[in-house]
């Protein structure tokens, strides 16, 4: 066994099944998430044309954007995915980081402000302008596809999870999480999915936060922590 690991393992608690508290929680941002939904999709006689539902009137403000972006992006593969690079690895992560900011900075600068005077709701309707019909298509098929598979990794991530802490059936968690966020977005659109992704980040951020606290304390403060991870050679950038 590793050496980290060997002392962080007797700091690790006992598993725990999910107590009442911890369905109630669950269940309600189920329910919240699925109220958005309904009010967006319901509200002031539903959405009025194409342009509502797939851009939201092109009206919502740059913040709640900004955040529903963020909760696109900490899909559970990087929410389980990340801590065990950074783990294994160490700070090397942080490099890829780095790409990805500067890959934000380029789309910023570059392709969106083009995108929007043009109108466009997806990048393929550029390609069909640009280039042609035939080349939008091959680029959607091409999306499509890795997007199935994509999705499908992201979904069962946290059935797998929720089997592991509740003992819930994998399928019974892939056909719920999976039902409600199909439900939300086809009625509630892209204001819908914009307001639940905000909603879904803070509580991302929450947990993120009562974990750090937990395990700092568990371990025995912050400089117990970097003494473990700089014995061990995590703090490392090569």
């Amino acid at each position: 066994m590793d050496g980290a690991a060997g002392e962080l393992a007797a700091f690790q608690p006992a598993p725990r099944a999910f107590s009442l508290w911890d369905y109630g929680v669950f269940g309600l941002m189920l329910l919240v998430s699925t109220g958005i939904g309904l009010f967006y999709g319901l509200s002031r006689g539903g959405h009025k044309s194409a342009e509502d539902f797939f851009t939201g009137s092109r009206a919502m403000s740059a913040l709640p954007v900004g955040l529903s972006l963020s909760a696109s992006f900490m899909s559970a593969i990087q929410v389980l995915g990340v801590p065990a690079e950074a783990y294994r690895y160490g700070m090397k992560f942080l490099w890829m980081c780095l790409g990805q900011l500067l890959n934000s900075l380029l789309t910023a600068g570059l392709f969106l402000p083009v995108f929007y005077r043009l109108g466009l709701t997806s990048t393929y309707e550029y390609l069909e302008l640009r280039f042609s019909k035939k080349v939008r298509l091959c680029g959607t098929v091409q999306y499509i596809i890795a997007t199935v598979l994509y999705t499908g990794i992201v979904i069962y991530a946290p059935a797998l999870i929720l089997n592991q802490v509740t003992g819930l059936d994998i399928w019974a968690s892939l056909l719920s999480t999976g039902t409600i966020c199909t439900f939300y977005t086809t009625i509630g659109g892209m204001k819908a999915v914009i307001w639940t992704d905000v909603f879904q980040v803070f509580v991302m951020l929450s947990g993120f936060v009562a974990i750090l606290i937990q395990g700092t304390l568990l371990v025995g403060g912050p400089g117990q922590v970097l003494s473990i991870a700089y014995n061990h050679s995590r703090i490392n950038f090569g």
